[in-house]
């Protein structure tokens, strides 16, 4: 546990632990405060932690939430997409491992004396989305599940072990999660009978919740402003429904 900062009435810090095999280096912010607070594990995309999560754990923190961005790649961010894919493609292919991972990152949420461990919600993006999912197919007690660009489909029947509402958000012309995945999903909700809601957002690619990038990016990536802020009120407003910050 290391580097520990203020800013206004946020507190964070970085925190190592084990998952997968690796060292994570996870971003914990904690909102003002002394009391236990809901809290909201926060899944980046395939290419890992990077200061767009972190950012959004701080601003979920400034909402009164204990936030913890998790890791995926053991402190690392990979920015060439054929490494990505090299490491995110099996990963995504094994329901064990991304619970491995996910509920690694759980119990460091839950260790925290600031998290209510009645009071947890997951939102993740990509490769983050597809893990918060297999946490609910796992049965784990959570509040509200959001996935964004990570509209991914589970092993028969798990499903029904969700038992909280699942939010899904994906651009119209995203060719990662072209229709056929989001009917395959949605399908798959329904029959499962969770309380589950998808958003298309309209001319928007791949990943269009994150903000350019200095490197190269796969095919059908692409950033777009407008969706990216309508698409974190939606989860924002999720969590307000679900989560609130006051019981």
């Amino acid at each position: 546990m290391t580097a520990v900062t203020t800013v206004t009435t946020v507190t964070t810090r970085t925190i190592e632990y084990r998952a997968d095999g690796l060292t994570m280096i996870g971003h914990l912010a904690l909102p003002a405060g002394a009391d236990r607070r809901p809290a909201v594990l926060v899944g980046p995309e395939g290419v890992g932690l990077s200061d767009v999560e972190r950012r959004r754990a701080d601003a979920l923190a400034e909402l009164g939430y204990v936030a913890l961005a998790f890791d995926l790649h053991g402190g690392r961010y990979l920015s060439d997409p054929e490494e990505m894919l090299a490491r995110c493609l099996p990963l995504l292919a094994d329901p064990d491992r991304m619970r491995g991972i996910g509920h690694a990152a759980l119990d460091v949420l839950r260790a925290e004396p600031r998290t209510d461990p009645d009071r947890i919600a997951a939102v993740g993006y990509g490769t983050g989305g597809a893990i918060a999912l297999e946490l609910g197919r796992d049965g784990v007690d959570l509040r509200a599940i959001a996935t964004v660009n990570g509209l991914t489909t589970g092993r028969p029947g798990e499903t029904a072990r969700i038992h909280c509402p699942v939010w899904a958000g994906v651009g119209s012309e995203d060719p990662i999660m072209p229709p056929a995945q989001r009917d395959a999903f949605t399908a798959e909700m329904q029959a499962a009978g969770v309380d589950w809601r998808l958003v298309v957002y309209g001319g928007a690619l791949h990943a269009f919740h994150h903000p350019p990038v200095g490197h190269i990016v796969r095919p059908g990536v692409g950033f777009h402003p407008q969706h990216a802020q309508r698409a974190w009120r939606d989860v924002v407003d999720l969590l307000a429904e679900c989560l609130p910050t006051t019981e």
